[in-house]
């Protein structure tokens, strides 16, 4: 396993994992609660999160549980 695969391993844990917790805090955050915008909401985290500030105090609200 070289040092490139091992990155690209580790990228795909980070995601999953904030995919996880945002799945399962999605309940404290201000969305609206529609299977849809959880789903694309948690599969489009890193995005959302570096480019709306609005969704980062959101994405917080849903770790902290």
């Amino acid at each position: 396993m070289g040092m490139g695969n091992f990155i690209f391993f580790v990228l795909i844990v980070v995601y999953g994992g904030g995919v996880w917790k945002f799945w399962n805090g999605f309940g404290r955050t201000n969305f609206n609660p529609t299977l849809s915008n959880r789903i694309g909401l948690a599969l489009l985290w890193p995005a959302l999160f570096i480019t709306n500030s609005s969704y980062r105090r959101n994405f917080r609200k849903a770790l902290k549980g």
